[in-house]
């Protein structure tokens, strides 16, 4: 009887504690600001990675023009930017995953930590706390559904601004050097493309029948052929390390918006099965 007691103390000092810590609101303000973090990082990767998806645009349909002896050719330098561009497509759409889960996460966070569903959860665990502690024949079982449907709303309340801080101290510890990193490079890399670019432009060569046109025109040829050599390696070197960058970036954003939220909620899962299948603790 006495060990009886106790739990039922226990309990309830610890469903008020977690009762005043909805209330108070302090968990959810530190989720909300690292999922908006989260959320703000993500949409500036994206801006970054479309920013380099524009300049390698641009350098795909730059054409350098070659005539020798009368015969035209065209190069266009930016095709060796192809692996890039298609990866930097798929980058899109794990970025437009990411963003759309973070969305989901401040959706959610607004509706767990809302006055109405503190209310339901106070409510729920007040009539909880007055029938464990009310001695009474027949009350076992709407005793046992309340304390069952109170660990699923406090669980539900408080998942997500732990997801959120959990995401934050990964970042934080393991990844922030890792994203940094990748970022600049990416921004130098669609810097040095633009400069290109503009370097290069788009080279033609008018067409003239007379023998001091054709010499010219001869000339103006193997001069580009020679440019055409040198912005192949500015457009290599420039994208030396583009694609590692892409793909670190990859792994951090789908680690903190897939896979940890569903590791999460695997995990919960597994404990509120648990929980349903415990008798109470009294």
């Amino acid at each position: 009887m006495e060990m009886e007691k106790r739990y039922k103390i226990v309990f309830t000092l610890v469903a008020l504690s977690l009762l005043l810590l909805a209330q108070q609101g302090l968990v959810d303000r530190a989720g909300m600001q690292y999922t908006e973090s989260g959320f703000k990082r993500a949409l500036v990767t994206f801006a970054v990675a479309r920013g380099l998806n524009g300049v390698i645009s641009v350098a795909q349909g730059t054409e350098v023009a070659v005539q020798p002896a009368g015969v035209g050719i065209n190069f266009t330098p930016g095709e060796i930017l192809d692996p890039i561009n298609d990866l930097i497509e798929r980058f899109s759409w794990v970025m437009l995953a990411s963003t759309t889960s973070l969305g989901l996460q401040k959706v959610l966070l607004q509706i767990f930590a809302s006055p109405h569903f503190t209310l339901l959860l106070a409510l729920t665990m007040g009539v909880g706390l007055v029938l464990l502690w009310r001695r009474g024949i027949g009350w076992e079982g709407l005793t046992l559904f309340c304390y069952r449907t109170t660990l699923l709303l406090l669980v539900l309340r408080f998942a997500v601004p732990v997801v959120a801080l959990g995401n934050e101290l990964l970042f934080t510890t393991f990844l922030q050097p890792q994203y940094e990193s990748s970022t600049q490079g990416i921004m130098q890399a669609r810097d040095d493309i633009g400069s290109i670019n503009r370097a290069s432009g788009v080279a033609g060569v008018t067409q003239d029948d007379s023998l001091l046109g054709r010499a010219r025109e001869w000339y103006q040829s193997t001069l580009a052929g020679m440019d055409l050599e040198a912005v192949l390696q500015r457009y290599q070197q420039a994208a030396a390390n583009v694609s590692e960058q892409l793909i670190q970036l990859i792994v951090i954003f789908l680690l903190q918006t897939v896979l940890l939220p569903l590791l999460f909620l695997w995990g919960i899962g597994r404990v509120l099965r648990q929980l349903y299948t415990l008798p109470r603790p009294w």
